[in-house]
């Protein structure tokens, strides 16, 4: 098999001993098949791992977890508690003569310079290895926050807040996000689930410690503080991850631009870009919202706290229902849900109790993007592609999470006391819907792709049976050819992914 054969879906099969696909460089005693010698035989050698190789599903993948769990944490979880931060710098005037436009590019830098740095750190992985990338990371995140607590003017905050600590999350994340897939199977999901969650986790304790902190200490020792425990925390998760690139013959190549001619690819960056668009805007403008309708910058901590609660509570079980009901169907149903959630409930939050309520609500499915963008991803293209299909997904998130702060800023409406975010809030909720609108279409492409293999598998083979094994045991060849929504009549049929929007299945 070649090694840019298109891999369109993880199946149950791609775990199972198939040695018709061993590679003949596995054989010992054979030096003509030395991968020195022969560079075709390393591309064999890949598929024969991957066709192989068996997640464990537990073991040491679980200390994997938890080290992904703490070091979201003190990454995207910090990151989280900047709209406390960017409450503060509004309410306090810290750098004088900045707008709020100026600032509110600052937390969408931090993101946007995280996802800009995923080709570099994706190709530094392939030739340096997981554990030096997510060091260097430690050491940007670290120096970003104690450089802030030292900075006196708006572009020292713009280096060190925004670029230099997006720098250190984003060799953090790349590094680890797809470490935890490697371990896991059956309860893939749920495991990726938990790493989320600690965003979340991460999100309630730092907004609530920050806010806190700032009236108490002062902005510079709330920085040092952040920077000492992620410093340490971060070391320790970071030397204990361990990954499988070897077992599963992860093909980490910084762009596989192949992907981009698939529909199906493209509509899952759709739903990427609008997700991030609405995420970005609700994460950062809750606790600013809170003031707005009268409520205090403490309580407007509480707020932020209380939606990071919701995602740290809700994202394992987005994960374990993703396994049980199927990851495309819970991805685009909670989409949807919160775009409801921001349209029908946000939009009439006035007291600190509904807006509470709201938050704690919204933050369960706010970051269901975060908690399935792995598998499903995964699910579309393969575990070997799936570093370079996230690169490519990082690299094209970069612009979405850098304005999406700053067009609600803009969208805020100072002549109506009563609805200055009512425009932000109509916004966030299309968005949402948007985004799942996109994988909804993923949706029918799948059902109709897994139709069309089990047709194909009933379908009498040469020998006048049935062919049941996906996998010929006589020449290791694909029982049925590859379906993307991009080839085969089958699959391009219009009303036939249309029929599969709306028929009942698990995918």
């Amino acid at each position: 098999m070649a090694d840019n054969t298109p891999i369109d879906i993880i199946r149950s099969r791609d775990y199972d001993h198939n040695p018709a696909s061993q590679s003949p460089s596995r054989r010992h005693g054979d030096p003509s098949t030395d991968l020195e010698h022969h560079p075709g035989a390393e591309a064999e050698d890949l598929e024969a791992k991957y066709a192989q190789d068996v997640p464990p599903d537990g073991g040491y993948g679980w200390v994997c977890v938890a080290c992904v769990f703490w070091m979201n944490a003190h990454t995207w979880g910090i990151n989280s508690s900047y709209g406390v931060f960017l409450s503060w710098y509004l309410s306090h005037d810290v750098f004088p003569n900045t707008s709020a436009l100026s600032y509110a590019f600052t937390g969408g830098l931090s993101i946007s310079c995280a996802l800009l740095v995923a080709p570099l750190a994706t190709y530094m992985i392939h030739v340096f290895g997981t554990r030096l990338v997510l060091n260097l990371g430690v050491f940007f995140e670290t120096v970003s926050l104690i450089g802030s607590s030292f900075a006196t003017q708006r572009w020292h905050i713009f280096l060190s807040q925004g670029v230099c600590f997006g720098w250190g999350m984003g060799f953090m994340f790349v590094g680890s996000v797809s470490i935890t897939p490697q371990w896991f199977q059956k309860r893939r999901s749920l495991a990726m689930g938990i790493n989320a969650a600690g965003s979340g986790l991460g999100g309630l304790i730092w907004s609530l410690a920050v806010g806190a902190m700032l009236p108490k200490l002062g902005l510079p020792w709330a920085f040092r503080i952040l920077g000492i425990v992620a410093c340490v925390v971060n070391l320790v998760c970071a030397n204990l991850l361990r990954d499988r690139n070897k077992d599963v013959g992860s093909r980490y190549k910084a762009f596989h631009f192949p992907l981009l001619k698939r529909p199906e690819f493209l509509l899952f960056i759709g739903w990427g870009v609008l997700s991030m668009l609405g995420y970005v805007a609700l994460l950062f403008s809750l606790a600013n919202f809170s003031l707005s309708v009268g409520l205090s910058p403490h309580q407007g901590s509480i707020v932020s706290a209380l939606l990071n609660l919701g995602q740290g509570l809700g994202r394992p079980f987005v994960g374990m229902f993703s396994d049980k009901l199927g990851r495309i169907n819970i991805a685009t149903f909670l989409s949807f849900l919160c775009g409801l959630f921001c349209l029908v409930i946000w939009v009439f939050a006035r007291s600190m109790g509904v807006v509470s309520f709201f938050a704690v609500l919204v933050g369960t499915v706010a970051g269901t993007y975060w908690a399935t963008v792995t598998p499903v991803l995964a699910e579309l293209i393969g575990l070997r592609d799936l570093p370079s299909g996230l690169s490519i997904n990082w690299i094209i998130l970069v612009a979405p999470t850098t304005v999406s702060e700053a067009i609600a800023l803009l969208l805020r409406d100072h002549h109506s006391k009563d609805a200055i975010y009512l425009r932000v809030q109509i916004f966030t909720g299309f968005m949402y819907i948007g985004g799942a609108l996109c994988l909804w279409l993923v949706r029918g492409w799948k059902v109709r792709e897994l139709v069309y293999e089990e047709q194909q598998e009933s379908v009498p083979n040469a020998n006048g049976g049935v062919r049941t094994n996906p996998n010929d045991e006589k020449s290791g060849q694909p029982a049925f050819p590859s379906t993307s929504l991009a080839s085969g009549s089958q699959t391009r049929s219009t009303m036939a992914i249309f029929r599969g929007m709306v028929t009942p299945k698990k995918v």
